[in-house]
């Protein structure tokens, strides 16, 4: 595949995501129906993650930290828990503590924001709701406050 070939697919790739998920709508573990564009005016991170994954258990900490303390901020987390029963889900958002809106998530709630290849997967959006990038594995709370720092400087 020739350069120009690749730059464009992944152009359109990423226009897809974008796209697609101005339209994601879920309903968290109490049943309250939100729509990404419900947080317009705040960076959002859509964590796709599982109870059994070792690098997503890492991670959560991390993310309960960050939205607990920019949560009348302008930062918020949705996690989208993967592959796992949801009375284990329950159970372990019990014992985390996760303070964020969970997902119970499927396949369909996936697509639409895009692929999900492996976990943890992150999806970041700007304040505007435009994604901005994302992350195939591991992220952290300071990654994520440095990334948004450095684009709020633009």
């Amino acid at each position: 595949m020739n350069c120009k070939r690749f730059v464009l697919m992944l152009a359109m790739l990423l226009i897809s995501l974008s796209c697609a998920a101005t339209g994601f709508e879920f309903s968290d573990m109490q049943g309250k129906a939100q729509r990404l564009s419900d947080y317009k005016g705040k960076w959002v991170l859509v964590n796709f993650w599982a109870t059994w994954c070792p690098p997503c258990l890492e991670e959560i900490p991390d993310l309960v930290e960050m939205y607990n303390s920019h949560r009348t901020g302008n930062i918020s987390v949705i996690g989208v828990a993967m592959s796992s029963p949801t009375d284990t889900v329950k159970a372990f958002v019990k014992q985390m503590e996760i303070s964020y809106p969970i997902v119970l998530g499927s396949d369909a709630i996936a697509a639409q924001i895009g692929r999900i290849d492996a976990l943890p997967t992150s999806y970041l959006y700007d304040p505007s709701g435009k994604l901005v990038t994302f992350q195939v594995g591991m992220i952290t709370r300071d990654a994520i406050e440095n990334y948004i720092r450095a684009k709020s400087k633009k």
